[in-house]
């Protein structure tokens, strides 16, 4: 019985339901000998695909290099049933080599379907497009698994600007659409459990909970994705509790452009309720919290993200928005956002509480339109631009149904009880009413000490902190958490995640003379090889160092620098890891053909549309043009036309060059928005005419002397258009090669 009785003791402690103890005492009375009971074999599998697992195993340890299907329902592995423990200890899945491209990524690792008290522990998968994938499951647990290095989009902004093409949309869920973006987790219709120990980084997204509730998830590491570090739709009454969501990021380009596009450390999309986020660490991302109320609340004007607990978590550094959170209700307690955009956008909030907060270095701390019963309470604002603002506009979006059902005007606030430090304007409120602002500070002087929200929440009884257990995440962060925003650095495939020496540009790639920063861990570099450059600023330092790159003037589009790099441990960007010590080559390249553009400006009337009327549109390009231009490259990006003679909308551009290629394979691709066409040598090789968002098309080329003719509509919106030519064949981002 003494095993029983721990038994009995131990789920007295942790409140379990009645009915289980009985079942224990029951037990005890059955086997009442008193013996302990002996432990029955496990038996141990190896992994292959089409594996399923219906009962405890222990999965064979090693490495397995296994490729998956393309359906994401058709996993390597399945594990079906109830109280079932996967020992994946020592087991490493390998989809897809180390040096494929992250998008050649694909299929399901291991997929968990329905079932209750399923335990998966160990596990380490790379180069999946879903590590883990669990459905309809009751008290899950996942430990200590490793699901970073899987499938995630090549991106298309630049260093000089961005593409349209990589924002994000994540406004449905129902049918599962999210699954399209992959995830080291997606949980769908998830009821309890406990998430912890698990780590996932260098994919697209962490962590994703659908239809789910009442998880822990605790203790994980889920940093430097390119879309979400957790992400959740219809997602309540979870504790999302000391974890590390840093850098989740993309359209970051230092002194260039800060959009985020709509990427996040935590997303709450649809009707999310009742989680208490508290004691995490959620920096350098697209939006440290995106919560958005949901498209039901949208129309109908009911519901929302609602009742939801922030205590003591870091925010700080996103390009954008440290908070935003709309439409809904909940409280903000004790948070820390510094150096971001906005600190909290809390645009159409209500009965909202933002108490004991650090707002620090933010271009506007609280920003909030059209909300309403809010309070803004004992707050310490230090170094921002603007503390609080506060307004309604008159005319609100005719699309929206939400002001057609809901008193929408900027009313009945408490801001009281806040210190403003060297805060350029304290606060800025128009069209409000039912304003209590008391006991407020506003000094000039800005002390050297840091703001700590633990030491400045208040304990007044009207708001008094909610009684959360401690946790072991201290103010201030530790490592890249750290950094200002500077820190963020994104190329193509997402953000640099500072473990390995990498050479960034200071400037526009195409600048010369070029200053490049040696980034990554402490450490020396020395030049080992260089081709067309003319002068190099220095041939060895350390980590940290600018080097000032100017090429030949034979060589301005073709150059190559590569250097060799000692000092700590490395971690590459596909995994790999080198010791400390050893030798580690990275390098910088440029390569550009030349090209000399003629460019042709038309405007089109309905009876030469390009789609309805394509002959009278083809007459309309042999008449006179309303500009004319040559240009070094195909690039057009705005919202409004930077030259005279250039239309709003509704014009076409023929543009036509002879390229010249050295011998080898090569990839023509384009991005564009709405429409194009390109001929090589007189032949149709990419065909996207027709009206669409922002897209790529691709065409193979080989080496030699090209004449390139492209057309390009725009009909309204935003402009872009690029052609670029790239060495080698590129894949697309959905995993397959070849032209387009």
């Amino acid at each position: 019985m003494a095993a029983i009785s721990a038994g009995v003791r131990r789920v007295l402690r942790e409140g379990a339901p009645l009915d289980l103890i009985r079942r224990l005492l029951i037990a005890g009375m059955i086997f009442g000998a008193g013996l302990p009971l002996k432990a029955q074999p496990v038996p141990v599998v190896t992994p292959r695909p089409g594996l399923v697992i219906t009962s405890s195993v222990k999965v064979r340890p090693g490495v397995y290099r296994l490729r998956a299907s393309a359906s994401l329902d058709s996993a390597l592995i399945t594990v079906r049933g109830r109280d079932i423990t996967v020992d994946m200890r020592g087991v490493v899945l390998v989809g897809t080599p180390t040096d494929s491209a992250p998008d050649a990524a694909r299929g399901t690792a291991v997929r968990i379907d329905g079932g209750r008290n399923v335990r998966l522990h160990g596990l380490v998968a790379r180069g999946y497009k879903v590590g883990i994938l669990a459905r309809q499951v009751r008290d899950l647990v996942l430990e200590r698994n490793d699901l970073s290095y899987g499938w995630k989009p090549r991106l298309f902004s630049l260093v000089e600007h961005e593409s349209l093409n990589d924002w994000l949309s994540y406004h449905k869920n129902e049918d599962d659409q999210w699954l399209r973006f992959g995830a080291g987790v997606y949980l769908r219709g998830v009821r309890g459990g406990r998430i912890t120990g698990t780590t996932v980084r260098q994919g697209m997204n962490g962590l994703l909970l659908s239809h789910s509730d009442s998880l822990d998830v605790r203790d994980n590491d889920f940093s430097y994705n390119s879309g979400l570090g957790i992400g959740m739709y219809r997602a309540s009454w979870h504790r999302i509790v000391n974890n590390r969501v840093d850098y989740n990021v993309r359209g970051s380009s230092h002194g260039f452009y800060q959009r985020g596009q709509d990427s996040a450390a935590l997303l709450m999309f649809e009707q999310c309720m009742h989680n208490v986020v508290a004691y995490n660490s959620m920096t350098h991302s697209g939006d440290g919290l995106f919560l958005w109320a949901g498209q039901h609340t949208m129309d109908t004007g009911q519901g929302g993200s609602n009742d939801n607990l922030f205590l003591m978590n870091d925010f700080s550094f996103a390009p954008t928005n440290g908070i935003e959170a709309t439409f809904s209700r909940n409280q903000f307690i004790g948070n820390r956002i510094e150096g971001s955009t906005h600190g909290l956008w809390g645009g159409y909030s209500y009965g909202t509480r933002i108490v004991g907060n650090c707002f620090s270095n933010n271009r506007i701390a609280v920003a909030i339109e059209h909300g309403q019963d809010n309070v803004v309470g004992g707050n310490h604002f230090s170094g921002d631009t603007l503390g609080i603002r506060l307004w309604a506009d008159s005319i609100e979006p005719s699309d929206w149904g939400y002001p057609r059902h809901r008193d929408t005007r900027s009313r009945n606030w408490r801001i009281v009880e806040n210190r403003f430090e060297a805060v350029l304007q304290p606060w800025r409120i128009a069209n409000t009413s039912a304003l209590d602002s008391a006991r407020n500070q506003v000094v000039t002087v800005r002390p050297d000490s840091s703001c700590d929200p633990a030491r400045i929440v208040p304990t007044t009884a009207w708001w008094r902190v909610p009684d959360i257990p401690a946790a072991p995440l201290r103010w201030p962060a530790a490592g890249n958490a750290t950094r200002n925003r500077q820190a963020i650095v994104v190329d193509e495939w997402g953000p640099y995640d500072w473990q390995s020496p990498r050479l960034w540009p200071l400037d526009s790639t195409r600048a010369a003379p070029l200053r490049l920063r040696v980034l990554g861990p402490v450490g020396q570099w020395r030049v080992i090889a260089q081709r067309g450059i003319a002068r190099l600023s220095a041939g060895r330092g350390r980590t940290g160092d600018t080097i000032t790159v100017e090429p030949s003037v034979a060589h301005r589009g073709d150059w190559r620098l590569q250097l060799e790099y000692r000092g700590e441990a490395v971690v590459l960007r596909n995994g790999r890891r080198v010791g400390r010590g050893m030798p580690v080559r990275f390098a910088y390249a440029h390569w550009e053909p030349a090209q000399e553009w003629t460019q042709r400006f038309f405007a089109y009337a309905d009876s030469t549309d390009p789609f309805t009327r394509p002959e009278a549109f083809a007459a309309l390009l042999n008449e006179a043009p309303l500009l004319t231009r040559t240009v070094p490259r195909l690039d057009l990006f705005w919202s409004r036309p930077r030259e005279a003679g250039i239309p709003m909308s509704r014009f076409a551009v023929e543009a036509e060059s002879r390229i010249e290629l050295p011998p080898g394979q090569y990839t023509l691709r384009t991005l564009s928005d709405d429409a194009v066409r390109v001929w090589v040598d007189d032949r149709l090789v990419i065909d996207h005419f027709a009206p669409h968002e922002t897209a790529p098309a691709y065409a193979e080329l080989r080496g030699g002397s090209h004449r390139v003719r492209v057309q390009y509509v725009q009909v309204t919106g935003w402009v872009e258009f690029r052609l670029d030519f790239l060495k080698g064949l590129v894949r697309r981002s959905d995993g397959s090669a070849g032209p387009h």
